[in-house]
This record gives C-alpha cells, sequence and structure tokens, in this order.
C-alpha cells in the first residue's frame, strides 16, 4: 500500500497547480446580488480566506453531496470480476483516463481562472488610483474614445462607395475627369444627332405627302382635259347638227365653244406643268432628305459606337453615373484619408494609454485599449465586473468539479480495489506508474 501511494503521489505531482486560492476582495459583493448558497472556503499560503459563492442550481454539484458513498462503490466492485485480468486492468485503465481527461482539463480552467482574477485585479489597480493620476488614464483614454466614435460615423455612413468601386475610381482617377466630360459631350452630340433624325424624318414625311397629292393633282389635270375634250366635241357634233339639219346659224355658238374650251384646257395645261414641276421639285426634296439621313445615320453609328466604347472603358452606363462616382469619389477619398490620419493618431494614443498603465502596475493594459469605456463610464466598468465574476465561478464550478468529482473519485475507486483485493496491489501500481 505504501508502494501504490507513493506511486500516486508522483502521478499527481503534475496536478498541483489546481490548488486555487481566494482573496475576500475578488467576490466584490456579488453573493448580495441573488447568487446561491453553496459557499466554498479555501486558505492560501499567507493565511487568507476568501469564499466562493455559487449559484442555486449548482448547488451540490460540487459540493461532494454527488460523491460515491463506500457502499455504493462496494456495489460497482461487486459487478466488477476483479479476479479477471481483462476486466481489472480495463477499470484501472478507465480511471486513470478519467484522471488524465480531467487533469488536461484543470489545467486550461486554471490558466483561464488566473487571467480573469488577473482581470478582475487590474480593475482593483485601476479603480484604486488617485484622483489626479485618474484624471491622467481618463484624459487619454477620452482621446482614444473620441477618435473611435469618428471612425464609427464614417463606418456606418450610408451611401458610402464600396472598395470595389473606390479603388476602380482610385485607377482611373488621373482620366475620370476627362472621362466625364467627354461622355457629357458625346451624349449631347447623340440627342443632337437624334433630334437632327427625328426632323428629317418629319420631312421626309411631309415630302411624301406633297408628292401623293401632287401627283393626285396632275392626274386631274388629265382627267379634265379628256372630259373637256369630249364635251367639246359634242358640242360641235350638236352644233353641226344643229347648222346642217336644221339649217340654224351656229356660228355665234361655234366661237363660244372653241373660246371656252380654248380657256379650259389652258388652264387645266398650266394646272398640270405647275404639278409637274412642284413634283420634280418634292422628288429632288426627298432624295436630299435621304442623302442627309444616310449622312446623319452614318454619325449616330459611329457616335454610338464611341458611347459604348466609353461605356465599357468607364464601367458605366451613363456620363452621369460616372459624374456621381467622381463626385463620390472625391468625398470618400478626403474621408478615408481622414480615416487613416486618425488611425495614426488611435496608434499613437493607444501607446499612451499603454504607458500610462504600464506605471500602475496593470498586468494586461492591452485589453482596456478596447474598454476605454469602462475606464470613463463606472457603469461599464461594474458591468465588465460583474460579468467577470460570473466567469470565474464558471471556471472554479468546472475546476472543482474535475478535481472532485472525476480525480478524486478515480482515486478513491483505485484504492478501494487495492485495499479490497491487495493480492492486486502490485499489478495495479505498474499501471499506474506507466
Amino acid at each position: 500500500m505504501g508502494l501504490l501511494k507513493g506511486l500516486f503521489h508522483r502521478k499527481k505531482g503534475w496536478l498541483e497547480n489546481v490548488r486555487l486560492w481566494r482573496k475576500p476582495e475578488d467576490l466584490y459583493g456579488e453573493e448580495e446580488q441573488g447568487w446561491g448558497n453553496w459557499e466554498d472556503e479555501m486558505e492560501d499560503g499567507e493565511g487568507r480566506k476568501g469564499r466562493v459563492v455559487l449559484p442555486d442550481e449548482w448547488d451540490g454539484m460540487a459540493s461532494g453531496s454527488d460523491f460515491v458513498s463506500a457502499p455504493k462503490r462496494k456495489q460497482s466492485l461487486g459487478i466488477l470480476d476483479v479476479h479477471d485480468a481483462a476486466q481489472r486492468q480495463e477499470f484501472v485503465q478507465s480511471c486513470l483516463d478519467r484522471m488524465g481527461d480531467a487533469a488536461k482539463e484543470l489545467e486550461g480552467l486554471t490558466f483561464e481562472y488566473n487571467m480573469v482574477t488577473s482581470y478582475l485585479k487590474d480593475m482593483e489597480e485601476i479603480e484604486a488610483l488617485p484622483e489626479s493620476e485618474r484624471a491622467e488614464l481618463n484624459a487619454a483614454a477620452q482621446k482614444i474614445q473620441d477618435l473611435e466614435d469618428k471612425q464609427d460615423v464614417y463606418l456606418k455612413k450610408k451611401n458610402r462607395l464600396s472598395d470595389e468601386k473606390y479603388h476602380k475610381m482610385e485607377r482611373m482617377e488621373d482620366e475620370a475627369e476627362e472621362g466625364c466630360r467627354k461622355l457629357a459631350e458625346t451624349e449631347n452630340y447623340q440627342n443632337l444627332i437624334r433630334q437632327d433624325m427625328s426632323r428629317l424624318e418629319g420631312e421626309k414625311h411631309a415630302y411624301h405627302y406633297r408628292k401623293g397629292e401632287l401627283r393626285a393633282a396632275v392626274a386631274d389635270a388629265k382627267g379634265m382635259a379628256v372630259i373637256c375634250s369630249m364635251a367639246l366635241v359634242v358640242c360641235f357634233v350638236i352644233l353641226f347638227t344643229l347648222q346642217y339639219v336644221l339649217e340654224m346659224d351656229t356660228q355665234m355658238g361655234f366661237l363660244l365653244t372653241a373660246g371656252f374650251a380654248a380657256l379650259v384646257i389652258t388652264m387645266l395645261y398650266l394646272k398640270y406643268t405647275e404639278a409637274v414641276k412642284e413634283l420634280k421639285r418634292v422628288e429632288k426634296g426627298i432624295n436630299r432628305i435621304i442623302l442627309l439621313q444616310n449622312r446623319v445615320k452614318i454619325r449616330y453609328v459611329n457616335n454610338t459606337n464611341l458611347l459604348d466604347y466609353l461605356y465599357m472603358k468607364y464601367q458605366v452606363s451613363s456620363g452621369k453615373e460616372l459624374a456621381g462616382l467622381w463626385e463620390k469619389y472625391q468625398v470618400e477619398k478626403e474621408e478615408r484619408k481622414r480615416y487613416r490620419e486618425a488611425e495614426l493618431e488611435l496608434d499613437d494614443y493607444h501607446q499612451e494609454l499603454l504607458n500610462i498603465l504600464k506605471c500602475y502596475q496593470v498586468k494586461d493594459p492591452a485589453i482596456w485599449l478596447h474598454q476605454t469605456a469602462a475606464l470613463l463610464d463606472n457603469r461599464e466598468m461594474v458591468e465588465i465586473r460583474h460579468d467577470l465574476i460570473i466567469r470565474r465561478q464558471s471556471l472554479r464550478k468546472r475546476m472543482d468539479y474535475n478535481k472532485e468529482m472525476i480525480i478524486n473519485k478515480a482515486e478513491e475507486e483505485i484504492r478501494e480495489l487495492v485495499e479490497d483485493y491487495p493480492q492486486y496491489a502490485e499489478e495495479v501500481a505498474r499501471m499506474v506508474q506507466r
């Protein structure tokens, strides 16, 4: 048994860091805020004592009430066929594995626990500063807070250029202004060309309409000439009949008929010739308009191709879009410049705050660079302290559970096995030593 105890002590040597001490000032009165009914008291190397207060729902979990009693352990060993070497070795190895896993967990929990405790001690150091030194610390923190607020305003600003659009405008910065001018001129010229095409098309339709009217007038003149000719023939037939059949004097009738016919034919001829001349002028006008349309269409195609190229070059769909991007880029460029300058100033102020905190023996000053609000507002400090205490209590509960409910229980089970069956002590000792 002495050999086994010695092996256990050597096996447990690397677990000695699980001893945790509490100072009374570490609790900050959290027991007054409704935390549970279970307390643990430990003593450090200097004789100081402290308590750990955990929530109600944790009551009994780490207090030892869940430990397996001796009769129950006897019962568990009774289920085990101790005389079966395989079962016996499997049982001992299971206990050792649980102890090893719990020890690894304790190592991580201890590190986290010490870190949280260090944060709380740093808060104590800061709150205990004299008024003049605290004012200096707050002034440095206020500088950082002001710069961070300005940066937040910039980052939360709506309608900011995306990084992609910003870098695109940055690449074409030297030619963007000229591009805006070219696009504006080209788009204006495109509108003028469209107006010319629309006007020419209207004139062309008007000429075609007039051409139709003139062709109808020429056809009417020809028809009237035929009708007049036929009427003249009929009149002459009637007059010849009256003169030779009825022997009437129709000389005056011939004169009047001939004169009227000559007048009508002359008027029709003048109307016809005038319509024909105007028709020729209209057809020439239509040809001229078609030539102008062809020239304008060529300009339209060339200008459209130029616009498409400029849109593709500047990756926009209109000159107005490019002008808007250019204007936003100039504003964004200035804001980003101020943002970078603020970052440089922020680095200086961070260093200033770090130097001040180092002078006051703050163990981890870097964490306060991102918690300046807590330095300036006591309510924030209280909130952070509250969260840290809750975290530390949770860590302590887990540490106690791993140590008392797992490691100690596994040790007790192995010790119980050796006490009940001393003939296997050497074998168990060899397994523990491994």
